[in-house]
């Protein structure tokens, strides 16, 4: 593959997390991996992942609809924090006070006032992942591969801005179906 100067797209530099505090709160495991739901716009799930951008990472927080596996809210910026989060509600059409449950990882930047205080205002019901249980969040988990490998790997974002363009593009111009029965 080197002669031919083909790169596989699962080679690709490899992150080094940022340590962040785990939310240790009491909040149970509600979604409890019932990732099928008859109805759209009522349990939706939510995890970051990220993207180098320039010569340093960046993140993309997705939220899904189970219902359809549909990305209905994301976001993209330098920062893995609450604030990424609340733009990808933003994003969101529609009417908020529509999502019922909102399900996530422990990540803190899931769990803040900033986070506490948009869920309440809507009325939205919390679920957490159980610590250290990835399969808990296995759609958000799963979609987060197909977006990598469609995506990102083999892509340069020189900037934010670019970034965006490009998650926008993706988003609005490429159906992701993850039909993973897990």
């Amino acid at each position: 593959m080197e002669e031919q100067g083909l790169v596989s797209k699962y080679t690709v530099a490899q992150f080094k997390p940022m340590k962040s505090a785990c939310n240790e709160s009491e909040q149970g495991n509600t979604l409890n991996r019932q990732f099928s739901q008859d109805q759209a716009r009522k349990v939706v799930v939510s995890d970051l992942t990220y993207v180098r951008v320039c010569s340093k990472w960046h993140y993309i927080c997705t939220i899904l609809d189970l219902y359809n596996r549909e990305i209905i809210g994301y976001s993209s910026g330098p920062q893995k924090d609450a604030r990424l989060v609340q733009k990808a509600f933003a994003s969101i059409d529609g009417d908020l006070r529509e999502l019922e449950l909102f399900h996530t990882d422990r990540g803190s930047e899931f769990k803040n006032q900033a986070i506490e205080e948009l869920l309440e205002t809507f009325n939205i019901d919390r679920s957490l992942s159980m610590k250290g249980c990835p399969y808990d969040n296995a759609i958000a988990e799963a979609t987060y591969k197909v977006i990598k490998t469609e995506f990102v790997y083999g892509e340069t974002f020189a900037t934010q801005e670019q970034l965006d363009l490009a998650l926008f593009d993706y988003v609005h111009c490429t159906i992701i179906s993850v039909f993973t029965e897990v």
